[in-house]
């Protein structure tokens, strides 16, 4: 997709990515729903746009890595993997059941398309890195896509990992961070200051741009960019969130971090999502 043309479909994509979190937040009445409706046009953008894969062969060797640093994201890339068919749709009211290949945190082991295991924050970049390392090593073309969080900057691993990046002039990397300004003690900006955000990148070494992450043609501009850098540097693209886009009563819900969601609210954030179409 290279075309403004392109842009409705991707809209409808983030919104069946929404639908389907929602459908899996109803099943065990919990889930990080408002990060999975904030972070659902980047995904889209993400496997519909920018990412080299086979949905039927989910270890390809020549695919692109879309690595989940956040574990507790799981349920955002479940929807935009059972988007992809690259999860039946059939198991998505397994999500966080028993024997599910979709638990409540990510888990490379069982579930096909999630290439490495989340739970403690901060390591994911430093995988890429090594993953990266790795594809040149072997004379890949492949990119790493590398989602994360930005309360994730509050770790040391992330910058020694970005540091690294550079370092290595890894030009295939390419690290999204989700802004949403919230974890689990509050919101991130108040747990550890990250701004100048955009500085900070830059004067590591990485090609740095920062957009509304839910603005679709936005950010398929800043995914073609990164991707054709000519640069010998990774990049990172900055994406400003708003947790529980798509639903206007978990837009405005105060939160920190884990939305509540009442049993009778599901149905009306579907009805909610399928208003704003």
């Amino acid at each position: 997709m290279n075309s403004l043309s392109a842009i409705p479909a991707l809209r409808q994509r983030a919104t069946n990515i929404r639908r389907h979190a929602l459908l899996m937040g109803q099943v065990q009445g919990q889930g990080y729903i408002g990060q999975a409706l904030g972070a659902a046009d980047l995904l889209a953008v993400s496997y519909f746009h920018a990412l080299n894969f086979r949905p039927e062969e989910p270890e390809w060797e020549e695919r692109d890595r879309f690595y989940l640093s956040i574990g507790h994201y799981a349920i955002a890339l479940y929807a935009a993997l059972l988007e992809a068919g690259v999860i039946p749709e059939a198991e998505r009211e397994t999500y966080g059941s028993d024997e599910s290949r979709l638990p409540m945190s990510g888990m490379a082991a069982y579930t096909p398309g999630m290439e490495i295991t989340g739970g403690s924050l901060g390591h994911g970049l430093g995988i890429a890195v090594g993953a990266c390392l790795g594809l040149k090593s072997k004379g890949s073309t492949s990119f790493v896509y590398n989602l994360l969080s930005d309360g994730e900057l509050n770790e040391g691993s992330t910058w020694e990992a970005a540091m690294s990046a550079s370092h290595w002039r890894l030009d295939n990397l390419i690290a999204l961070i989700d802004v949403n300004n919230q974890q689990a003690d509050g919101h991130s900006s108040a747990i550890l200051a990250f701004e100048p955000i955009v500085d900070r990148w830059r004067a590591f070494g990485w090609h740095t741009q920062r957009v509304d992450g839910n603005d679709i043609a936005a950010l398929t501009a800043a995914f073609d960019t990164a991707r054709a850098w000519a640069e010998p540097q990774p990049r990172v693209i900055i994406c400003d969130t708003k947790m529980g886009k798509g639903v206007p009563f978990l837009e405005t819900r105060e939160k920190t971090h884990f939305i509540r969601v009442d049993a009778d609210e599901w149905d009306k954030a579907l009805t909610a999502l399928e208003q704003g179409e």
